[in-house]
């Protein structure tokens, strides 16, 4: 029986309806709005969760901290494709203050208590639980990493770096080495290579593993860059590990 011209066309549209309905390559999961309670407080965040994830096989952890005046999705948003691809689950929470991020209203307490939410939930392995933070969200990051050392096993930052000399006193909080890997442009307007250079060389002194990577004729703008710097963020986050059962002990820096 042959097929008439019009069911032809109709059936050329189911196809091609289908196929625009399939998720982009490499960011095949779920990304869901939610909330808590932290401290009597409501917290939200953003979640991507990677497709038909087994309850027998364990994923990493990232948690992300956004720049100034931005949210938890403008960053979950430039990781999802990896994530999805790669296989890791990405919670990126809001700061209580949009523009900045700070203790303890926003952690250690109110990071750990999300990561412990999240472990109950997903496949997460607690050996591999990440920190990526961009600008005031870097710092952060490289904060909580050095707090809570035992408990986070990497940190990757963009466009963030101590200035202070009283930021360095964070370092002698941490209980383990944690590695730490910072990407930061040339020229940057508000973390020069002088900082992070600095920051670095401190760092190295005192036997913590990190690497600095300049990036040439780049300043403080994250987005455009995102999918090269997150892909070679993770190629050194995934490899890294706590050698210990996680141990998280509340401590609160200014």
């Amino acid at each position: 029986m042959k097929m008439s011209d019009p069911a032809k066309v109709g059936i050329v549209l189911l196809v091609l309806r289908a196929a625009l309905s399939l998720p982009a390559h490499g960011a095949t999961g779920k990304t869901t709005k939610e909330s808590f309670i932290s401290n009597g407080a409501k917290r939200t965040y953003v979640l991507f969760v990677p497709a038909s994830l087994s309850p027998s096989v364990q994923v990493p952890l990232l948690i992300t901290f956004h720049g100034s005046n931005r949210d938890g999705m403008s960053l979950l948003e430039k990781w999802r494709d990896l994530a999805g691809k790669e296989r890791f689950i990405v919670a990126s929470p809001d700061s209580k203050e949009s523009r900045t991020w700070n203790a303890p209203n926003d952690g250690p307490g109110m990071i750990y208590e999300l990561a412990e939410m999240l472990k109950e939930k997903y496949p997460i392995d607690p050996l591999r639980i990440y920190l990526f933070g961009h600008s005031a969200g870097a710092v952060f990051a490289i904060n909580l990493g050095l707090m809570e050392s035992e408990y986070f096993a990497a940190v990757a930052v963009h466009a963030g770096a101590f200035r202070d000399d009283s930021e360095y006193q964070v370092v002698n909080y941490a209980e383990r080495k944690i590695p730490l890997i910072m990407f930061v442009g040339d020229r940057d307007q508000f973390f020069p290579l002088t900082a992070a250079r600095q920051t670095r060389d401190t760092l190295l002194k005192v036997g913590f593993p990190v690497e600095l990577k300049e990036l040439p004729l780049h300043d403080h703008w994250y987005y455009d860059m995102a999918p090269d710097i997150n892909r070679k963020a993770w190629e050194f986050l995934r490899s890294k590990q706590l050698d210990a059962t996680p141990h998280y002990e509340p401590r609160y820096f200014k």
